[in-house]
C-alpha cells in the first residue's frame, strides 16, 4: 500500500514550495502529523483576490457551453484519481473510507450536473406593455466567489460551489478548513491538471487560500469577492452574513442542523432502524445533516429505545476503529476540542434523561493521540431547551410523542432548520409532515444525512437559508438583468401610460 508521503506527494506535486511552520496538520485516525504549511500572509492573500478578479474579467467572456467543457474535464481527472483523493480524506478528517469515496463521486456528480447547467443558463423574454418595446431577463457572471468549506465535508462543498461558478463565468477563492487544508491542495492540483488540458484557462482562476480565520475574514469583508459561500457552526455564519451584509455583498449560508425523525405507529421499524443508524453515528455524528433528535410515537417509545440500545452497544464493541480498515462504521471524532465538546452536553443532558447510553472515550491504547468514541443514545421523557445546540458528535436524543401535530411541534422547536425526515406507511401522516416540516429538506421513509446533487441543499432559520446544487441553485453565482428594447420608429410610449410631451 501506498505511504502517506507518497500519497500526498502524487496528490500535490508542488508541496515542498507549500511547506512551513505555520500550520501543522494532523490526521484524527493516530494523532500523527500529516504535513506542515506555510499560511498566506495578508498582502499575499490581496495580490490573489487581486488575481481572481483579473482571472473573472477574462473567464467571462468565454461561452457557457465552452466553460462547462473544462468543468467536464475536472470531472474526468476526479474519476481517475477517486481512490487516491478518498484516502487522503479519510486520512485528513477521519470519516471510512467508504463515505470518503462517496465524497469525491459527489464531486464527480456535480461537475455532470454543471455541464448540463453550462447550455442552460436560461433567462425570460417578458411581455411589454409598450407596442414596440421588447423585455428580456438576463443571467451574467457575478464576479469571483469566496468560498469557505469545514472539515467534514473537505472537498464535496468546494466542488458544489466550483462546478456551478466556473460555468456561470465566476472565478472562485477558497478558503478550507485549516483542520482539512491538504485535500484542497490536493483538488487545486486536480483543478490546474484540468486547466492545462484544457487550455488557455486565465491564471487564477480557482486559487486556494490558506490561513485560519483570520484569512477566512479578509475575503469575507473585501468587497472585491460579490458572493461569498460559507459553510459551517450558525455562530460562524452569523457573523459572516453581517460582515458581507455590511458592504452589500452576497452570501450564501449552510450551518447547522439539529435535525430530526418522526417515528409513528405505523412505521416499518426494519427501514427505520438502520436510517436512524446510519443518520446518527456515521461520520461520527459529524454531518450537518446528521440526525440528532428521534421522535416516537408513545406506543412503540421504549420497544425503540431498546433496539436502538442494543444497536449502539453492538456498534460499541464491533464497528469502531481505523477509517481506513474494512469493517470500520464508526471512526474518530476530528480532535479534542470536539470530545469536549460532546462530553459538555451529554453532563448537561443527564439530569434530564431517563436513561443514557455509550458516550465514553474508546480505542485509547490503540489511538493514545485521537479520539474515538462511543456512540450515545439518550432516552428523554421530553425536550427541553438543553438540547437546542447542535453538538458535532454522536448523540441522538429518543423523544415520545402522541400526535402527529405535536410530533410536528417538537420537531420545529428548536433554531436550524436544515434535514428532516419521518417513517410512516400512513398517507395522511406523511403528507402532513412535508407541509409542516419547517426544514429544507423533508424526507419519507428515508433518513436525514445524505443527498442526491439534483435536488437543492440547504435550510432555513439558523441554518442559513441558503441552496447548493439542484434546481436553480446556478443562480445564486450570476447577477440578474432586466434589459429593455425599443424597435419602433415613432416616438417610444412610456410605461403605465404616463404622458410627458414636449412644447412643441
Amino acid at each position: 500500500m501506498i505511504s502517506n508521503a507518497a500519497l500526498l506527494h502524487n496528490l500535490i506535486p508542488n508541496l515542498d514550495e507549500l511547506s512551513g511552520d505555520d500550520l501543522v496538520v494532523t490526521s484524527p485516525i493516530d494523532g500523527s502529523i500529516l504535513g506542515s504549511l506555510r499560511v498566506d500572509s495578508i498582502s499575499e492573500i490581496d495580490a490573489k483576490i487581486a488575481q481572481s478578479v483579473q482571472a473573472f474579467h477574462a473567464w467571462r467572456e468565454i461561452p457557457g457551453p465552452r466553460r462547462g467543457e473544462l468543468v467536464r474535464i475536472l470531472g474526468n481527472k476526479l474519476r481517475e484519481k477517486k481512490e487516491d483523493l478518498a484516502r487522503l480524506v479519510t486520512l485528513e478528517c477521519g470519516k471510512i473510507l467508504e463515505e470518503g469515496r462517496g465524497e469525491v463521486q459527489e464531486m464527480i456528480d456535480i461537475c455532470d450536473f454543471a455541464v448540463g447547467i453550462s447550455r442552460q443558463l436560461y433567462g425570460l423574454t417578458i411581455a411589454s406593455e409598450r407596442p414596440n418595446h421588447t423585455m428580456q431577463e438576463n443571467w451574467l457572471p457575478l464576479g469571483p466567489v469566496g468560498i469557505i468549506s469545514a472539515f467534514n465535508f473537505p472537498v464535496a462543498v468546494w466542488s458544489w460551489n466550483t462546478a456551478l461558478a466556473l460555468v456561470c463565468g465566476d472565478s472562485c477563492l477558497w478558503k478550507p478548513s485549516e483542520k482539512t487544508p491538504l485535500v484542497a491542495l490536493a483538488c487545486q492540483a486536480i483543478f490546474d491538471e484540468a486547466a492545462h488540458d484544457f487550455g488557455g484557462v486565465p491564471d487564477g482562476l480557482s486559487q486556494v487560500i490558506l490561513g485560519t480565520a483570520d484569512a477566512g475574514a479578509q475575503m469575507v469583508d473585501d468587497h472585491r469577492v460579490p458572493l461569498i459561500s460559507a459553510t459551517g457552526s450558525t455562530r460562524m455564519g452569523g457573523i459572516v452574513a453581517q460582515r458581507v451584509a455590511a458592504r452589500f455583498g452576497r452570501s450564501l449560508l449552510e450551518l447547522g442542523g439539529n435535525n430530526a425523525m418522526i417515528i409513528t405507529e405505523t412505521a416499518d421499524l426494519g427501514v427505520a432502524i438502520p436510517s436512524i443508524l446510519f443518520g446518527s453515528v456515521g461520520t461520527a455524528g459529524q454531518r450537518c445533516t446528521s440526525t440528532r433528535r428521534v421522535i416516537v410515537h408513545r406506543s412503540i417509545f421504549d420497544q425503540v429505545f431498546n433496539t436502538l440500545k442494543g444497536a449502539y452497544l453492538s456498534i460499541g464493541a464491533t464497528k469502531i476503529g481505523d477509517p481506513l480498515e474494512n469493517g470500520t462504521l464508526v471512526g474518530p471524532l476530528i480532535d479534542e476540542a470536539s470530545f469536549n465538546g460532546m462530553q459538555g452536553a451529554l453532563d448537561r443532558i443527564k439530569p434530564e434523561a431517563i436513561e443514557t447510553v455509550g458516550g465514553e472515550r474508546v480505542m485509547t491504547e490503540e489511538f493514545p493521540n485521537a479520539y474515538y468514541v462511543h456512540p450515545s443514545v439518550v432516552k428523554l421523557a421530553k425536550q427541553t431547551e438543553t438540547i437546542f445546540a447542535e453538538t458535532f458528535a454522536p448523540i441522538t436524543y429518543v423523544l415520545p410523542y402522541d400526535t402527529i401535530e405535536e410530533a410536528l411541534q417538537i420537531h420545529n422547536a428548536v433554531p436550524q432548520g436544515l434535514s428532516s425526515s419521518i417513517m410512516t406507511t400512513d398517507l395522511r401522516d406523511a403528507e402532513y409532515f412535508k407541509r409542516h416540516s419547517d426544514c429544507g429538506i423533508a424526507n419519507v421513509n428515508i433518513g436525514t444525512s445524505g443527498a442526491e446533487i439534483g435536488g437543492a441543499f440547504g435550510g432555513e432559520k439558523e441554518t442559513g437559508g441558503g441552496r447548493e446544487s439542484g434546481s436553480d441553485a446556478w443562480r445564486a453565482y450570476m447577477r440578474r438583468q432586466t434589459s429593455t428594447t425599443f424597435f419602433g420608429r415613432e416616438k417610444p410610449a412610456l410605461a403605465q401610460g404616463i404622458k410627458f410631451d414636449l412644447p412643441e
